[in-house]
């Protein structure tokens, strides 16, 4: 029932399938955006499959129900479509995602850097970021090593996604632990 292939395109993932609502085609979904605001300002979604493959589909409504996201897609109009979706990724080209501030970076933007001491050192990959409460960690893994570094200003030096790079200048013992 997806019709119109896009293009593979670099996305930006602002939602997941998680069950159906209804009777009606509605999914709810998992939001995975930190501007669920962007929703009003869209049409169209780019559904992924699990597979991979990207299809562009029209939004027919949508609405917040606790910490979720309900989609309605043109076309899904009952539970059987619906069904079809659970598990897909819908996103937004990379082109369309929200501007941040220069100091502020996507968790996706910082994934894959290559951190270095600031005096040339290698210190591994970034793999993921996680959520403290407080200040974010990076978690930069060497080979079976991982370690931890905190997103501090007065650690993390320089941050440059589009070169992949990440210096930064860590207290004694820090990359010991």
């Amino acid at each position: 029932m997806i019709d119109g292939e896009s293009e593979n395109l670099d996305l930006v993932v602002v939602a997941r399938g998680v069950r159906t609502r209804g009777l009606k085609g509605e999914l709810v979904a998992e939001l995975l955006t930190d501007f669920p605001e962007r929703f009003a300002l869209l049409d169209e979604l780019i559904a992924v499959s699990p597979a991979g493959r990207q299809q562009t589909v029209k939004l027919e409504n949508y609405w917040f129900q606790n910490d979720r996201v309900i989609l309605k897609i043109e076309s899904f109009d009952d539970v059987e479509a619906a069904k079809e979706l659970i598990g897909y990724d819908f996103a937004v080209p990379e082109a369309d995602r929200v501007q941040l501030e220069a100091d502020e970076f996507y968790d996706w933007e910082l994934e894959g850097c290559a951190v270095n001491t600031v005096d040339g050192t290698p210190v591994g990959i970034v793999s993921s970021v996680l959520k403290t409460g407080g200040t974010e960690i990076l978690v930069v893994n060497d080979q079976d090593v991982e370690r931890l570094v905190p997103l501090a200003a007065s650690i993390v030096k320089e941050i440059d996604p589009a070169a992949k790079r990440i210096l930064i200048d860590p207290p004694p013992g820090l990359l010991e632990l």
